[in-house]
């Protein structure tokens, strides 16, 4: 999928508007990256969330994809956009971008949409990427992410799709010991659905449920 620049499609404004705001020095998509507004000592964070919910619920569809055909920081924000907004008709777009892995840190938005949007349909997109890069173990891309937004839905859902991938010598456990090798950290599938849960819950405190 190549990259546009939003200004070839008449929308040079997002990335401004949407995804290099700043809060305390920091930019949007640099906050949602690292998590920050989930720390209770950060100042920003009500003026943060605010603006999230306000932007999300403002931006068009057309700015969206403006946004999703860009590079990784605008593909992030805008993948928090639709997650906070729900906005289900972007699910087989952001399937299709989190399938490619085309750019880096995206996929985690990608990821937290989906368990926002919490149906069976989301479950069958990260299984098809579990599926396709699990067995990858030179690869440490959004495994993580992909794995915890899984566990959600099956709590969510009542279904087991993520335990082929959890039970003993299953793909996950052979990822894990394959990019620990590699030198990256290791995760239970506890802490995973544990992080998936903050931002998800945090994100219900936003918005609608």
């Amino acid at each position: 999928m190549p990259s546009r620049h939003p200004d070839e499609m008449g929308y040079g404004h997002v990335v401004k508007s949407y995804v290099t705001r700043t809060y305390g020095g920091l930019p949007r998509y640099l906050v949602l990256n690292g998590g920050r507004f989930l720390g209770p000592r950060w100042w920003h964070t009500t003026r943060f969330t605010r603006h999230l919910i306000d932007d999300a619920a403002a931006i068009t569809d057309k700015e969206l994809e403006a946004l999703l055909g860009y590079e990784w920081r605008s593909r992030l924000t805008a993948g928090w956009l639709i997650g906070v907004d729900r906005r289900e008709r972007f699910r087989a777009r952001i399937g299709d971008l989190l399938l490619a892995s085309e750019v880096c840190y995206s996929g985690s938005a990608y990821c937290f949409a989906l368990a926002r949007l919490g149906t069976h349909a989301d479950a069958e997109i990260l299984t098809a990427y579990l599926d396709r890069y699990l067995p990858r173990a030179d690869l440490h891309y959004d495994q993580p992410a992909a794995l915890g937004a899984l566990l959600r839905l099956d709590s969510l859902l009542g279904t087991r799709h993520a335990d082929r991938f959890t039970e003993p010598d299953g793909l996950w456990g052979l990822w894990i010991e394959g990019v620990g090798r590699l030198g990256y950290p290791g995760h239970t599938p506890a802490e995973l659905l544990h992080w998936t849960n903050l931002h998800c819950e945090f994100a219900n405190g936003w918005t609608r449920p």
